[in-house]
């Protein structure tokens, strides 16, 4: 029975215990006999982890005398197996966000490679690896899945995981100024839905063209096994320059960009070519019909764009810095047109209604890209008025002042000393927060309860992000730990003792939001998707019916419970920044 059914059926306290099921759970008995709960068993990465970092499995708190753990090696069998690392657990602590009391078993000194089980209260784990390369094939997937979701072509992942090509022409909405029919110019399905969003691929390209920046030895080389794998762009390019080319049709000529390209409702259940809904270039609906969050968005990707193609399509480079140019001049002379669905638009808004941080971002990347002094001027303006203590967190869509005054001093140039002084006092305080409260959670994640929010996997893969920018500034290890601290979180050290990333560990989730995946006749999700993980603030009728549970808690592996499991663009995007730097040696 799932778990909407014991909701029904049971109530309460059956479905706190129900919650807390595992249906392939990460520890099991020496007779090999499954656990029935997650809280029988360890919670740990279940990929495994790097040779020198810190390798820590959460497991329930018993009273029982036996408070040691092993670490036997995978061909291990049954009592009596030659262990490799003997431990204590530590003593019981309470995991707030959970509500679990858990002990600690701490294995960080152990470094050789190889494949291990955990032994512990009478169990045994999963086997799991220890290595430098561990995590090489989740970055694989999890970049792999934006071709998944390609808009305007066939896909074919392999594995029955394809679709034939989609949404192939659109026209202007009435609400765009504009009206007639336009060439669909592809970019990528934004979630669970069939829209494409420019305010949410300002964060996703932004998020993975600096990943590229920060970490290009490790995804140079990284194959994809995409349609133009094997042209002159590293596969890594080549498909975020899927996405670009889409954004870039969104300008119109006076510079400015419309929000997004959406059908006027969420189409059902089916395949992206099962579509036959208009899609909708969308528009504010009255003059100028284009948004200052979504231009300067644009501008901010397009300026680094520009840096990243330089070296492999000089024209292209070329096109994205003059888009990038034209949007900051449009921005700069309309700087506060919000956007909110017109009547009869019932797609995703992202009306993000505070625009200076979006010009702020645009502002600091072309500084960076062309040293030109008016974008410096317009930056340091807008820092006055939005300064780092008030701004300097994990970025988000609606908050993307961090990634400016990040670029600003990633920038090869003079800065102000001042400013320069502020943004890293201010980043390293904000990493010391999330330091300090990891070192209370007894699944070693950074997130507080107020974080288990709409899309809280990506949060904590954001402050991640955070805590390796602040490394990059200071260097700190315990900056690195806490943020890889959260990549074991998302792939299993968690109180589900889940992997919150599809195909990827003993035990993922199997039932996102996302509807390739739920029309295409394959048991198993297509793979590298992020679930958007645990939320205390239910937004859907089915994550709804849940009891008030401690917030990590909140969650359930349900199709239909979007503000719980749906999938993101967004969200992938710090997630394969993270295991692009957790794949970097030395970070």
């Amino acid at each position: 029975m799932n778990r909407r059914n014991l909701l029904k059926y049971f109530g309460y306290s059956a479905v706190a215990s129900a919650i807390s099921e595992s249906p392939s759970n990460s520890l099991i008995s020496e007779t090999g006999v499954a656990g029935s709960s997650a809280l029988n068993g360890a919670a740990f990465n279940q990929l495994g982890y790097l040779l020198d970092g810190e390798k820590i499995a959460s497991l329930p708190a018993h009273d029982a005398a036996d408070t040691s753990f092993q670490l036997v090696p995978e061909s291990a069998s049954g009592k009596g197996s030659a262990p490799v690392f003997h431990g204590m657990l530590s003593a019981a602590q309470l995991d707030e966000a959970s509500g679990d009391r858990v002990a600690l078993a701490d294995f960080s000194s152990w470094t050789a490679p190889g494949r291990y089980r955990l032994l512990a209260q009478g169990r045994r784990s999963e086997p799991f690896s220890i290595g430098n390369d561990v995590y090489r094939d989740a970055l694989r997937l999890s970049m792999r899945a934006y071709y998944g979701q390609r808009c305007g072509c066939a896909v074919d992942l392999g594995g029955g995981y394809r679709h034939a090509a989609c949404h192939s022409s659109g026209a202007y909405h009435r609400t765009s100024g504009r009206q007639g029919a336009v060439a669909n110019h592809g970019g990528w399905h934004d979630a669970g839905d069939y829209g494409r969003y420019i305010v949410n691929c300002g964060i996703t390209c932004g998020t993975l063209l600096w990943a590229w920046e920060l970490y290009p030895q490790i995804l140079r080389g990284l194959a994809l096994n995409i349609p133009e794998s094997g042209g002159k762009l590293p596969d890594y390019l080549a498909e975020v320059r899927w996405n670009l080319e889409w954004m870039l049709s969104l300008q119109d000529s006076d510079g400015g960009v419309w929000h997004k390209q959406t059908s006027e409702q969420f189409c059902a259940f089916i395949l992206p070519e099962k579509d036959m809904l208009t899609s909708y270039i969308v528009g504010t609906g009255k003059s100028p019909f284009k948004s200052t969050v979504a231009t300067a968005d644009l501008a901010a990707v397009m300026a680094i764009a520009a840096r990243c193609y330089g070296a492999y399509d000089p024209a292209f480079a070329g096109r994205c810095l003059a888009a990038a140019k034209n949007g900051w001049n449009w921005a700069v002379a309309h700087p506060d047109i919000p956007f909110t669905n017109p009547p009869g638009i019932g797609t995703g808004g992202y009306d993000d209604r505070h625009c200076n941080d979006a010009i702020l971002w645009a502002s600091a990347e072309l500084w960076r890209t062309t040293g030109d002094a008016q974008y410096e001027q317009a930056f340091l303006s807008g820092a006055a008025a939005l300064p780092p203590e008030t701004s300097i967190k994990a970025p988000s869509w609606p908050n993307v002042a961090p990634m400016a005054y990040w670029t600003y001093l990633l920038a090869e140039r003079k800065p102000s000393e001042e400013l320069k002084s502020r943004i890293l006092k201010e980043t390293a305080a904000a990493a010391q927060l999330l330091i300090g409260r990891r070192s209370s959670s007894g699944y070693g994640t950074t997130l507080a309860p107020m974080d288990y929010i709409w899309g809280s996997n990506s949060v904590a893969a954001n402050q991640s992000l955070l805590l390796l920018i602040a490394n990059h500034f200071q260097p700190d290890p315990h900056a690195v730990q806490a943020a890889i601290g959260n990549l074991h979180y998302l792939l299993g050290r968690n109180c589900f003792g889940v992997s919150w990333v599809t195909q990827v560990g003993a035990n993922p989730f199997q039932h996102p939001h996302h509807r390739p995946s739920a029309a295409d006749n394959v048991a198993a999700p297509w793979p590298g998707l992020m679930s958007g993980g645990p939320n205390a603030r239910p937004g859907d009728q089915i994550a709804r019916t849940l009891p008030k549970l401690p917030p990590m808690r909140m969650w359930l592996d349900d199709q239909s419970a979007y503000s719980l499991n749906e999938v993101a663009i967004n969200w992938n995007a710090p997630l394969v920044f993270l295991l692009a730097a957790a794949n970097a040696h030395p970070l």
